[in-house]
């Protein structure tokens, strides 16, 4: 199996009426997971690394080089996405090196700025994407929880979401119905019925963010009113955290890493397979 296109991947998401998972990696233990349990699921996936991921691993390049070979030796269909890129000139340089990297969608967001200025900004970067044929992501309505940039009440308006994809041209579009980043609880609540009505108005698949927080059974809910991808980044961290800590307390001694990040990593795999199962 070689690497997917977003397209790919969505329009057979879509026409099975489920989802995209979509996976936020850090580590190189977390892309090995999370091509591990999309496999033990048999499901295509999207590797997704943030904007905040490159800045702690000091760059793009090597992790998404990793993660393309990764996707290149997969049995199922991986493809590659950027997360969360607010900076413009950063989502030009990935866009610049994309076919290098294995990169076939990336997301722009500029949804904390005011709408015409995230209008203007994501239609020029979705006019760069296009001409190397990458997807594009953009967000309109902020999605609650990222370090309290974002209002917890905003929702997406249909009428405004239709324009924003009018003018900017985006392929995906993120949307606020209920969630919130980095939640460690699955307590969100969301307005399935708003979905309902943005899937009507959107030309475009709709994104849904902080999913982490969603339970099983509203994802499912929210993929039957019309989400046609599911990000995931803190529920990873979650599991992969609980298994360190029991790692590190069963062998106090330990200082090869590959004693404890083996647990982590198949722990990571293990709710990389289920969350599949559930959406996709």
């Amino acid at each position: 199996m070689t690497l997917a296109a977003a397209g790919e991947l969505l329009s057979d998401a879509t026409l099975r009426g489920r989802a995209v998972p979509a996976f936020n990696v850090i580590t190189l233990e977390q892309a090995e997971a999370v091509v591990g349990g999309a496999e033990d699921a048999g499901i295509g996936v999207l590797i997704q690394l943030s904007q905040n991921a490159t800045v702690f691993r000091g760059g793009f390049a090597p992790l998404l080089s990793a993660c393309r070979e990764l996707a290149r030796e997969a049995s199922v269909a991986i493809g590659i996405h950027l997360d969360h890129i607010e900076d413009d000139e950063l989502a030009l340089a990935i866009i610049e090196r994309s076919a290098e990297l294995g990169v076939g969608s990336l997301m722009f967001d500029r949804a904390s700025l005011p709408y015409a200025e995230n209008v203007a900004l994501t239609a020029r970067v979705a006019a760069a994407a296009h001409g190397r044929a990458l997807w594009i992501e953009g967000e309109l309505g902020e999605v609650g929880g990222k370090d309290g940039a974002h209002a917890p009440g905003v929702r997406t308006d249909p009428d405004e979401a239709a324009s924003f994809v009018r003018d900017t041209a985006v392929d995906l579009l993120a949307v606020a119905v209920g969630s919130s980043h980095a939640m460690t609880e699955r307590a969100a609540v969301l307005d399935l019925e708003l979905i309902g009505r943005l899937d009507a108005a959107v030309p475009v698949p709709l994104v849904l963010h902080g999913s982490s927080g969603v339970p099983d059974g509203m994802l499912s809910d929210a993929v039957s009113a019309g989400i046609r991808k599911v990000n995931v980044g803190t529920a990873l961290g979650v599991v992969g955290t609980a298994r360190l800590r029991r790692e590190l307390a069963e062998r106090p001694d330990a200082v090869d890493p590959r004693s404890y990040l083996r647990g982590v990593r198949t722990a990571t795999r293990d709710e990389v397979a289920r969350l599949a199962s559930v959406v996709g």
